[in-house]
């Protein structure tokens, strides 16, 4: 997902994030609990998560958070970002949420000392402003990132026309956009026929694992 006027996507970019649920096992909702993820070999060292859904429903692993993996929008436990970090080592990543999940996202961050890319974590309310709240390991939010992640990001209809802001603050002509959600009501694909308005939105075609996260909603 891009602005309308830049139409460019990088195929290399796109590779990384062609992850279905077989290479990365789901969560049920639990007490908090760590968790090992290698997607398949990609990263090693391993990164190690702990989800938390005392501060509510962003602590959990989400399925759609997999699929994907600076700056991420509703970062939850952080798994997309650090999955990033863990990755791409030359990127600067910024983690941004509301303030109950930042304490979550900070612990993650020092779970993975083989972190190389410097790692943010921010609070950054949707609709708000595009530059986060500073906190002690925060940073500036660049007016219009490279790379802007929002997985799992749909699910709650009184946020969207903020989450949409958001991006529209954000998705500058160079930005790509990769964005990633599961269908859980009929308004879930309202709003993303939506972005389609705003954005050029391209759907990933040639991953072989696609027919597996379609069948379980994911989009």
């Amino acid at each position: 997902m891009t602005s309308p006027s830049n139409s460019s996507n990088s195929k290399s970019d796109d590779t990384f994030f062609m992850l279905s649920e077989e290479l990365v096992p789901s969560i049920p909702p639990s007490p908090p609990a760590k968790i090992s993820l290698d997607f398949a070999g990609l990263l090693d060292p391993p990164l190690i998560l702990e989800s938390d859904r005392k501060e509510g429903c962003g602590g959990q692993l989400w399925p759609a958070g997999k699929v994907l993996a600076k700056v991420e929008l509703g970062a939850g436990s952080g798994l997309v970002g650090l999955a990033l970090g863990l990755h791409s080592p030359e990127l600067t990543i910024h983690l941004t949420d509301l303030a109950p999940m930042l304490p979550l996202i900070q612990k993650n961050v020092s779970l993975n000392p083989a972190l190389l890319s410097p790692v943010y974590p921010s609070i950054l309310a949707w609709g708000c402003s595009s530059h986060p709240v500073p906190s002690p390991s925060s940073s500036i939010i660049p007016a219009h990132p490279d790379i802007l992640l929002a997985a799992d990001c749909v699910y709650f209809e009184p946020s969207f026309p903020l989450l949409s802001a958001t991006m529209q603050d954000l998705i500058g002509p160079n930005t790509v956009c990769y964005f990633c959600f599961q269908k859980r009501r009929r308004a879930d694909m309202a709003f993303f026929k939506g972005l389609r308005k705003i954005f050029d939105v391209r759907d990933v075609m040639d991953d072989p694992e696609k027919p597996v996260w379609q069948r379980r909603g994911l989009f």
